[in-house]
């Protein structure tokens, strides 16, 4: 199949969209890898990886919000930037001290605050290792390259049940041509 990714019209970068992976991205960082975006603005784009989940539980690390995060309670590879940093993400019932939103009722949330007040306005809550991260217009430049397509998302996304299969899940769900490359084999020189 030869496509002109960059081609393809997708909205442009915002809190609560999410970035796929096209095909031509062989970073192994990012292959194959939905990106759920906190920030974008002039001082660049923030996400977390969401189909990244560790064998890591969230009890092993950090041992209070263990009973408090979404399934899988794993620690998920949030993107290359401070691995050994954690961030927090929670749907929120309602608002209260320990949360900032983002989008869409979805908040950072403190870690180093009180569980016990926290996670009861939390619908869901997952703990990532580490974020994605792009300078000023770097992001741009790689939606240029045909290495990205931006796509609407929402929380189901970011708190799926099934996480590894979210490459495939949320291309599936868009209109052609997009929903047929949800079937591009990994390896094409196995094709």
């Amino acid at each position: 199949m030869n496509a002109d990714w960059a081609a393809i019209e997708t909205p442009p970068p915002a809190a609560g969209r999410l970035l796929v992976a096209t095909p031509l991205l062989g970073d192994p960082h990012f292959a194959r890898t939905v990106v759920y975006l906190l920030e974008h603005d002039g001082g660049g784009t923030v996400g977390v990886v969401l189909n990244r989940p560790s064998h890591t539980p969230v009890g092993q690390v950090l041992p209070d919000w263990h009973d408090a995060v979404s399934g899988p309670a794993v620690v998920f590879g949030g993107g290359p930037v401070q691995p050994d940093g954690a961030l927090c993400l929670g749907q929120l019932d309602q608002g209260g001290s320990g949360f900032r939103e983002v989008v869409d009722g979805v908040a950072t949330v403190d870690l180093d605050g009180d569980v016990t007040v926290i996670a009861p306005n939390a619908r869901r809550l997952r703990v990532f290792a580490g974020h994605a991260g792009w300078a000023p217009s770097q992001l741009e430049d790689e939606l240029a390259e045909g290495a990205w397509w931006v796509l609407r998302g929402g929380p189901d996304d970011l708190f799926s049940d099934e996480p590894r299969d979210m490459w495939r899940t949320v291309l599936r769900r868009q209109r052609p041509p997009l929903n047929l490359v949800s079937t591009f084999p990994a390896d094409v020189s196995l094709n």
